[in-house]
């Protein structure tokens, strides 16, 4: 008896489970037709079906729709879990975007696809043992993997790059952005003068020494009346490859990121820029200058136009790693070029890709451990992340991934500041990012890698008219 109950359970089971396969096999082919037809893509038709037909934007957008079980109880509470560390770990909504306009996959959108496809970890087997039509084929795989490698040598590959890194996630820099001299040795003048501050104590160059790897040294910057800003000092070298400014994105460019600090109470503490252009109006050498490049004269607009333009040019190329990827064998030494293969095999170019090493992404601090319980003292605003400036939830801890150039010099670490050595922020990064440890060596040999990004630079501007 007890037998025939058992068999009839399995039975009941396994026509239950079939039929919901059955049912879901059918929904997701009329639901990835519908999304498919909904636009005329500009962009690689056929991948933008594939990620449709094998349902990746369920856990990897915000709004996908969902099968008629997912509010019954546990298949919503597996369900919801599963959505939103999909989400939390990539967000596929610009990727979607850039196949129908015929544009730039994001740089780490695009590691991260290529990873996943490398590795065949997507979609997880509990996704596709319910959706039969989610599993990637190796023609599926080999398309995506094509597509990635194409979009990179369009957008994001350095002429001069060597052949053998032609397709690697991590680029040198390129040449010089193209500046207007005229305009950068005025934002040079501009980035030096403490005008610009409440007190006249202050310059841009306080908190971003330009002999000092672009910071300033210390666990968050100290502003006017010695105040203590709460968040930690990014490097204004190579910040022009950011894809947006601040550690979290508020600004959308140079220009916007030089306007923030002077009126910013804690940092330089002027009052306007009505303040700021009345001093800087009294000087005539430096008035007759501007007007020569800007004749409507002094204005935020202006001022932080010359700023920007002078930081495009604080880049540091010519680092041994640049060097190394344009062909030069001997630039790396054994150890740096094992740390180098240990980064990429690790994953560190998910998020630290392109030609900085950074900067092309926000990622969650604490991805797979909760860093802030860690770290201890609560969880300050600034801690929040780009949340602060966006409100959507997923914001919440999340950060712009900061450049690892000239990183064995901009120390200390983290939006925090909390780590002092090279090597304890990679400790930090395989607990917290990967859940993983690695042995003693091969943490120094990345470290001994990351070294092989400090680069070149020498002011050649002027700092005073």
């Amino acid at each position: 008896m007890i037998k025939k109950l058992i068999v009839g359970a399995c039975a009941i089971g396994i026509v239950g489970y079939l039929g919901t396969v059955a049912y879901l096999y059918n929904y997701d082919a009329k639901r990835s037709e519908r999304l498919i037809s909904s636009a005329a893509p500009k962009g690689d038709a056929h991948i933008r079906e594939i990620f449709y037909q094998r349902g990746c934007e369920y856990c990897h957008t915000s709004n996908a729709d969902m099968p008629f079980y997912a509010s019954f109880p546990i298949a919503k509470q597996l369900m919801e879990h599963d959505v939103k560390m999909g989400f939390v770990h990539f967000n596929l909504t610009s990727t979607m975007n850039s196949l129908i306009n015929g544009t730039a996959a994001p740089e780490a959108d695009l590691a991260k696809i290529e990873r996943v496809m490398q590795d065949q970890v997507m979609p997880p087997t509990r996704y596709t043992a319910m959706h039969w039509s989610g599993s990637v084929s190796s023609e599926d795989r080999t398309a995506i993997l094509d597509w990635a490698k194409q979009q990179r040598a369009k957008y994001y590959v350095t002429q001069g790059v060597s052949a053998d890194f032609q397709n690697e996630i991590v680029q040198p820099l390129p040449e010089p952005i193209a500046t207007d001299a005229k305009k950068v040795a005025l934002g040079s003048i501009l980035y030096h003068d403490n005008r610009l501050s409440g007190d006249n104590t202050l310059s841009c160059e306080t908190c971003h020494k330009l002999d000092g790897s672009g910071v300033d040294g210390l666990v968050t910057s100290k502003g006017i009346n010695g105040q203590m800003g709460p968040i930690n000092a990014p490097t204004v070298f190579n910040a022009v490859y950011n894809v947006e400014q601040f550690w979290d994105g508020r600004a959308k460019d140079l220009q916007e990121q030089a306007g923030g600090p002077p009126l910013n109470p804690i940092e330089m503490g002027s009052e306007s820029w009505d303040q700021i252009i009345g001093k800087l109006a009294k000087d005539p050498a430096l008035t007759a200058a501007f007007i020569e490049v800007y004749p409507a004269g002094f204005s935020a607009e202006t001022i932080t136009d010359a700023i920007a333009e002078f930081e495009k040019t604080l880049v540091t190329p010519n680092s041994p790693f640049d060097r190394y990827m344009k062909g030069d064998e001997n630039a790396l030494t054994a150890q740096q070029k094992n740390g180098f293969k240990l980064f990429k095999d690790n994953k560190c170019g998910t998020c630290h890709v392109g030609k900085n090493l950074g900067g092309q992404s926000f990622e969650m601090m604490g991805l797979k451990e909760d860093y802030f319980a860690g770290r201890g003292h609560g969880i300050t605003e600034v801690d929040l992340g780009r949340f602060n400036f966006t409100t959507f939830e997923r914001d919440r801890f999340r950060f712009k991934v900061p450049t690892l150039r000239n990183i064995e010099l901009t120390g200390p670490y983290l939006h925090d500041g909390s780590i002092d050595t090279l090597k304890g922020a990679v400790d930090m990064m395989l607990k917290y990012q990967l859940e993983t440890t690695l042995p003693e060596k091969d943490v120094d040999d990345m470290v001994e890698f990351l070294k092989s990004l400090t680069g070149e630079y020498k002011l050649d501007q002027p700092t005073k008219i």
